[in-house]
């Protein structure tokens, strides 16, 4: 059943058949209900969601791409935050969302963003050699980034990641630390694992995390440590507790392991505290570890509370939904939007047992 079928069904026009649901004013009470009445005996079913966005130039719905599989939207909490922040800002102005995972790297298309159906996308913390981002920016919609990458032409919402990260090893480096250790995301697109060297280290894509080596490094630095040599940096190839434990039990059985540890993330920081719990290691006792993010978890879920970096990852996601939606209306936007962070000590961290002096001088 198609709506030249119902037209002819009802002795009308396809036209008036169409305005009967997408222009009901232009048609009496009566002519519209026989027509709906018709509709429905012979089940035709309306006018195609897709087609009719389509016709009208939009569909109403805010697209968010972003590096992961589907559900690792639902399982980490700093995305489950985010999310929520996007939702806000698309239920306000009564849009819906539509959630635009990567998947897998080795099966990543681009034609996947081709067939989606939306007005605009908020891309979320995607390295900027990744393929699918190249395929949002052809085809030419509004976009917001979130993180990363830096388009010269989108509108950015994010943090300073060099000063945060930066405040973060200024605190242990303050309390005495002078062996540390980095638990660092995925340095590219193709997140390898393992220990990086310097060379590994300058070869990263990723804008967000070579800002926060840099404030590390920084950090380091202005301590007496010769960076990145006194300060190993392990690479997870995914940003998952697991993935933490791995790099924790690594660069804790060195000859001469890190006082404290720096998580690029707090479900890293999750990983570290495990890894620590399987090597007879309390924290803060014997390991002193600050995370990224403050998740929900950090303060309330985890056995020691997390010392950690605040970002507000609700509002990313609401400043991130409401520049996108402003975009579509033709409205000015701030093309960059830095948040506040804070360092946030909890039970953590705490000045080594023996404070070691420079690793080298």
């Amino acid at each position: 059943m198609t709506l030249a079928d119902l037209a002819r069904a009802t002795g009308v026009s396809t036209a008036t058949v169409s305005n009967a649901y997408n222009r009901p004013e232009k048609l009496s009470a009566g002519l519209r209900q026989r027509i709906l009445d018709t509709a429905r005996s012979l089940g035709y079913p309306g006018p195609d969601p897709t087609a009719r966005g389509l016709r009208r130039g939009h569909t109403g719905t805010l697209g968010v791409l972003y590096a992961d599989r589907l559900s690792y939207a639902f399982a980490d909490p700093g995305y489950v935050l985010f999310l929520r922040g996007v939702s806000a800002a698309a239920e306000t102005a009564g849009l819906a969302l539509t959630l635009v995972p990567a998947g897998p790297r080795d099966r990543r298309s681009a034609s996947a963003i081709d067939t989606i159906a939306v007005d605009g996308f908020i891309i979320y913390s995607m390295a900027p050699d990744d393929p699918l981002v190249s395929a949002a920016v052809e085809r030419r919609l509004p976009i917001v980034v979130t993180d990363q990458p830096r388009l010269e032409t989108a509108p950015f919402v994010g943090i300073d990641d060099a000063s945060a990260a930066r405040s973060a090893a200024e605190h242990l480096l303050g309390l005495g630390h002078r062996r540390l250790g980095v638990i660092s995301l995925e340095l590219g697109v193709t997140g390898q694992g393992g220990l990086a060297d310097a060379e590994r280290l300058r070869a990263a894509t990723s804008p967000m995390v070579r800002a926060r080596l840099q404030g590390y490094g920084d950090a380091a630095t202005s301590a007496g440590l010769s960076w990145p040599r006194d300060v190993p940096v392990y690479e997870c190839a995914e940003n998952l507790p697991e993935e933490g434990e791995r790099a924790a039990r690594a660069l804790l059985s060195a000859p001469e392991p890190p006082s404290a540890l720096l998580a690029m993330s707090d479900q890293l920081a999750l990983g570290v505290l495990d890894a620590a719990a399987g090597l007879g290691l309390a924290v803060p006792d014997d390991l002193s570890l600050v995370g990224f993010d403050d998740t929900t978890w950090a303060e309330r879920a985890a056995d020691v509370a997390l010392t950690t970096v605040r970002q507000p990852h609700f509002d990313k996601g609401r400043y991130a939904g409401e520049a996108l939606i402003a975009s579509l209306a033709g409205q000015p936007v701030e093309p960059r939007q830095l948040l506040p962070t804070e360092l946030v000590a909890r039970a953590t961290t705490q000045a080594p047992r023996a404070i070691s002096p420079p690793v080298r001088g």
